[in-house]
Parts: structure tokens; sequence; C-alpha cells
């Protein structure tokens, strides 16, 4: 009698199909040669990570630079540490940053041919392999309780050993099949584990697509598959997964290395072809002189949510992270000048194998560089979008006056080099708050005005005085207009010829410049503005006068 056979129908009675049912119905694509194959696969545990972002970047534009497939798989299998909600959260936000999967798990639904996209719903599936298994004499039930294991853990430790069940530890994979049988049937609590034939002495050679040719230690482990819960591991969920959804390159971090032996005895054993995998390098931080990897914990920047919250743009990060992940990806933005990451072909061979440093001042060069490019309804339509959800003050600035609000980000936005004041959206309002009057009316009463101590507050009264009946020549070009300033300037024995200037400024009250620095702190409290013309065009000759008056009342 089969009493392997026995033993896998005893475990699994009600699954009668077989590999070969499930090779039937998850056919090979029907891709062109070189097309990739690509996925994300997250567990509901939490937010989406910063790492997790730069994975799922890197998997979709390789799935998508050849042709091939992007898509996400749901990892459901840990239930103790399930956040309710987390899985719609992930996809929403990968959404926001355009990582759009082709099929897979989109959260209220899936799309394609080769799922369920969820791992909690593909439990017949690794029942079916694992049964086979059994039967091949490939796994088999192990009964080792949680006390036998930390027993077995500390004398391993005492003795300076590789712990885990494996060789002579592995008590259970040469139990004869009757009695495995008999046990079960008694009712004692097991686990299904793999029957590895590895040894931990031996090397193995590998390829990774980033790192190049590898040597790892041989897996010997016979690690758990089938959990008491009737839930698979990780480990062997993802071939299984991998093979029949027919994934040809993982993505994901340095840190899974280690697994790699694992994942490829699992591979070899089944008779999978294994996929190929690319280990990417993680994002560090400094830290008090060290470097270390982002931190869930610690940093704020290891959650989009702050990148999110904090109003960057999100294409900016994503070309941030492109550097990353290319060391040639700079040198090409600045031959090209295109940030448009879809037309960058991505190379493994140009992939760093040191983790890269996160560097916010870099993000913000980029993220000024993509919102400088913007024109004026792009950026005033995507900054509305975000205050509505983040800043409550910025989304009642806009909602006053529309037109208002794109004029105001039209300010020098159509030169030839644009000014770059914002590098996230959340900059805007502060910027630009001097444009509504009641913020203006209550900075004025706040504000401890450094004035130029060697203009006389007479002069500057009078000065403002002369301007605001000047009629500011706000409806003509901003040449008239800056004549028209020069001309008022003039009267009170400002310099209007920087050169003539420079000769002997002891004999001037100042320069132009001074003078417009008198008018900027009248109308913005500040000293450096955006253009003082648009500034002036937009709050109009009634408001700019009121301005001026109160100026003058208060220093």
């Amino acid at each position: 009698m089969n009493f392997k056979k026995e033993l896998a129908d005893l475990i699994f009675p009600n699954i009668t199909k077989t590999i070969q049912d499930l090779e039937n119905q998850y056919k090979e694509r029907n891709l062109k040669e070189g097309a990739r194959v690509t996925r994300f696969a997250p567990s509901p545990t939490g937010f989406l990570h910063t790492g997790s972002l730069f994975t799922s970047m890197i998997a979709c534009k390789t799935a998508h630079d050849s042709n091939g497939i992007f898509y996400t798989r749901l990892e459901d299998t840990d239930t103790k540490r399930e956040v309710e909600g987390s899985d719609k959260l992930l996809l929403k936000q990968l959404h926001e940053f355009n990582i759009n999967p082709d099929e897979g798990y989109l959260g209220d639904s899936e799309k394609g041919n080769y799922g369920p996209y969820v791992q909690s719903k593909r439990k017949e599936i690794y029942e079916i392999v694992i049964k086979d298994m059994i039967a091949n004499g490939l796994a088999y039930p192990c009964f080792m309780s949680e006390s036998d294991l930390a027993e077995l853990r500390e004398k391993q430790t005492a003795n300076k050993e590789i712990t885990g069940v494996y060789g002579k530890y592995a008590i259970y994979r040469d139990l004869d099949p009757e009695t495995a049988i008999k046990y079960i049937k008694e009712g004692k609590p097991f686990v299904i584990r793999f029957k590895s034939h590895g040894n931990h002495e031996n090397k193995i050679k590998c390829h990774d697509e980033i790192r190049g040719d590898l040597e790892l230690t041989e897996n010997d482990q016979d690690i758990v598959i089938y959990k008491s819960d009737g839930l698979p591991t990780y480990h062997f969920a993802h071939v299984c997964d991998d093979h029949f959804m027919h994934t040809t390159i993982v993505t994901r971090g340095e840190e899974w290395l280690p697994s790699l032996p694992i994942h490829l005895d699992l591979f070899k054993a089944l008779g999978f072809k294994a996929p190929k995998y690319a280990h990417l390098p993680v994002i560090m931080k400094m830290d008090n002189g060290t470097r270390r990897k982002l931190s869930k914990r610690k940093d704020m920047e290891a959650s989009v949510d702050y990148f999110l919250q904090s109003g960057y743009e999100p294409h900016a990060l994503l070309v941030y992270l492109m550097t990353i992940a290319n060391s040639n990806y700079e040198d090409y933005i600045v031959k090209t000048k295109d940030y448009n990451i879809d037309n960058f072909k991505l190379s493994f061979k140009k992939m760093s194998l040191d983790g890269a440093l996160f560097d916010n001042d870099k993000l913000n060069f980029y993220s000024k560089e993509i919102l400088g490019k913007m024109d004026k309804n792009e950026i005033s339509k995507k900054a509305y979008e975000w205050a509505k959800i983040y800043s409550k003050e910025l989304q009642e600035f806009i909602e006053k006056d529309y037109d208002k609000f794109v004029e105001i980000m039209n300010i020098e936005r159509e030169k030839k080099n644009p000014r770059k004041d914002y590098a996230k959206y959340s900059d805007i309002y502060p910027i630009i708050s001097f444009f509504d009057n009641k913020v203006y009316d209550k900075s004025i009463k706040e504000t401890s005005f450094d004035l130029n101590p060697r203009i006389s507050k007479d002069i500057i009264k009078n000065f403002l005085i002369d301007y605001s009946k000047s009629n500011y020549a706000l409806e003509s070009d901003e040449n008239c207009w800056f004549n028209n300033v020069k001309e008022v300037a003039s009267k009170y024995n400002f310099c209007t010829d920087n050169k003539i200037y420079k000769q002997d400024p002891t004999i001037w009250n100042g320069n132009i410049n001074d003078a417009c620095e008198i008018l900027r702190l009248a109308f913005v409290l500040r000293k450096v503005t955006p253009n003082l013309f648009s500034i002036m065009k937009i709050l109009g000759n009634e408001e700019c006068t009121r301005r001026i008056n109160l100026f003058i009342a208060t220093i």
C-alpha cells in the first residue's frame, strides 16, 4: 500500500486536482520574446514604505520597458500583522504615483487570467501542490511543538550551531507515513515542512541581475510551508504564485538575498523554472555619522504618506528615486531636460550595489524643477487638489478667487527660466499668503521692519505718498511701469542708473533697487519677492494705495 499517498489524502481529503491541472489552467503567457512579467506583492500590514514604492517603480518600469506585464498580488497570509484597510490604501497610493498594474489585485476587484491575486484566496492551489509534495516525499508533517522548537534553538545556540530544523534536527522528516497517519488521527498538532536535500557546507552558484554571478550557502533548512492554521508560509506561497502567474523577474530589496537559496531549492524540488532575481539596493539614511536603512519607526521619509502630506509632486519623488536606481539618469536629465521617466531606459547594470543615501536637498531640487516646468493651469489644478485634502487655508484662499490664484501661480512662470520658488505644494501658501488682505493686515502689526538705515523714514514716507499719487501705470507694460517708478524715485535722490551710482554712492539716498525694496516692504512686507510689477497688477491700484497708507502709518 502507498502510505505516502494515504497520508496526503488524510491531510487533504477534498483535494482532487493535480499540479498538471494547474499547469493546464494557468498556461504560459502569450507575450513577445523578451517581454518581462513583474509584480508588486505587498502585505497588508501598514503604510506604503518608500522602499516599497522604489521596488514597485522598478518592477513597473522593467515590465513596461519590455512591453511586458506588471501585476499586483496581495500577500495576506500573515493574519496576525494584518492592518484592516491597508491593502486598499497601498494601491491608492501607488495610483497617486501613477504606478498602475496591468492586471492583478486592484483593491475592490481583480483583473487578469492568473488569479485569484490574493494569497488567502489561493488556498486550494497551495494545497494541491503540497498534497503532491507529500505523496512524492518532498514534504512531511512535523509534530514538533513550540516548546520543542524553543528547546532546540537554545541547544543549537549553546553549541554555536546554525539554528533551525535541518539534518539530524529534523526529527520527523524520516518518520514512516504509517506513524504519521496514526499521530494525525490521534489529533496531534502538526505543520508541513519541505524536505530539503541540501547541505549548508556546500555552495550554490546563481545569478542576480544586479549583482552578477553569486556563490551562496546551499539551503538545508526544512522550512515550514504550511502552517497549523491552514495557510502557507511566504516562502512557499511566493514560489507557487510566481510559477503559476509566470513571473519572469522578481525585483525585491537586498534584504531578501539570504532567502534566495531557499526559494531556488523549492523551485528545483518542484521542477518549476525559477524566475530571474534582481535584489535592489536599500535606501539608507545617515544617523549620527553612520548609515542605516530607512526605518518605519524612526524616519518620516520611510512612509510615502510623508511626501504626499508634505505636498511633494508624486512625479518628482519618482524622478528622484530613478536617480537612485540608475546612476546615469541624472546625466540623461541634464542632456535632454526630459523628466518623463517613460522615455528613459532603465538598466540593471547601471544600478548601484550599495544602498543610496536619501537626500532631501536633491529631492527638493528636482521637485522645484518639475513644478517650475508646469504651466499655470497645471500647477493651479494640482495645488488645489492637494489643498482639498491636506491644507484648509490654501483651499479657502484658492476658492475665494480661483482665477486670481491662477494668475499668482503664473508670476514669472512664462519666462525662459521661470522662477522656482516651490519645492512642494505646502510651500505655496506661506509664500503667497500676503495676497490675502486679512493676512497682510495681521502681519503688518506683527512685523518688525529692517529698514535701510541710510534712508530716513521721512524720505521713505514721502516717496511712498508721491508714488501712490502716480497711478502706478499698471495698465501699461512692465517697462512703462518701471519708468514710472524711476521717475518718482529720482525726485527723492534715488539714482536710476547703477553705473553712475557706483561711482559715488554717498551722494545719493540710494539706487533704484533701494527704492524698489521700499515698495516690496510696503506691498509684501518682505525685501525679497517675485516680480513686483506682477504682484502690483494682481493687487490692483486700490489695494496698493491701501497698503502704502497702512505701511506709512506703521513705520
